[in-house]
């Protein structure tokens, strides 16, 4: 395993894939829609994870703060042996502190490598396999009425606002909404086509308004796409035939959800998708 030397934040063209992990790190962070505050965080969240990445135990308590990081290649995270580094640092960290700390700062990483996976910089999940060694978070309270209204006036694609307000106005699952085909979606209707009316999804005018300027005219393929072209290996049915690109997995979209809602969110951790719901 080799350490390479690190290069500017800012010395890359757009479009080339960064060499190493702390240049990615901050590409990310440049991309993504947070607050000062919570940017902070998340540089912090992943900075920490420069050690576990490379086999070696992060600094805690006071070592922590000012602690250099090691120069980590980001094609490392295509590594068979990511995986278990990682589950071993996950251990090690919920060890030391509490469980929110360590679900905030690996939902940090799954962001960036989300993102990263986007860009086609990396090809594999490294925390795909990651079990939480704690015992799972009580159930969290639906938006309040403020969080929602911050959350529709806040800035984000338009892919983003009509899934979530499809999601709240529904009240489906969201897996159900992902699994939506343009060929599906009646907009004057309001609703999802469906063979009875036990399968109905229905929806708000407003809703269909953002529906019909994403479909844009689309009357094949999933309604909710990736940013970019699929890979050869993604089924037909997940295709859209017009523009080559993928159904957007639930994973992602809880991601972007999370990350978006960070800077939204006072303690800067995000909301989830499961929030998205009347109360």
């Amino acid at each position: 395993m080799s350490i390479v030397q690190a290069a500017p934040a800012g010395a890359l063209p757009a479009h080339i894939a960064p060499v190493e992990y702390a240049v990615a790190v901050e590409r990310y962070l440049a991309c993504a829609h947070l607050s000062d505050t919570s940017r902070r965080i998340y540089r912090i969240s992943l900075t920490s994870w420069s050690w576990p990445l490379i086999g070696l135990p992060a600094p805690s308590g006071r070592l922590r703060r000012g602690a250099v990081p090691p120069v980590v290649p980001l094609a490392l995270l295509d590594d068979p042996g990511t995986g278990p580094r990682l589950a071993l640092g996950v251990a090690e960290r919920a060890a030391l502190t509490d469980a929110r700390t360590v679900n905030r700062e690996l939902s940090a990483l799954r962001s960036a490598v989300g993102w990263w996976q986007d860009q086609a910089w990396i090809i594999t999940d490294p925390t795909a396999g990651l079990r939480q060694a704690w015992p799972p978070a009580l159930p969290v309270a639906a938006l309040t009425q403020h969080q929602l209204t911050a959350l529709w006036r806040s800035e984000a694609r338009l892919r983003e606002h009509a899934f979530w307000h499809l999601l709240y106005d529904s009240a489906a699952p969201a897996p159900a909404v992902l699994g939506m085909n343009a060929a599906d979606v009646d907009l004057a209707g309001c609703r999802m086509k469906a063979i009875s009316a036990r399968d109905q999804v229905q929806w708000s005018a407003s809703t269909s308004d953002l529906l019909a300027w994403l479909l844009a005219g689309r009357l094949h393929g999933p309604v909710f796409l990736t940013g970019r072209r699929a890979s050869a290996r993604v089924p037909a049915a997940d295709l859209c035939p017009l523009t080559g690109r993928a159904r957007m997995s639930y994973r992602r979209a809880a991601e972007i959800f999370t990350a978006h809602t960070a800077s939204l969110d006072p303690r800067g951790c995000g909301w989830t998708l499961h929030q998205l719901r009347r109360r």
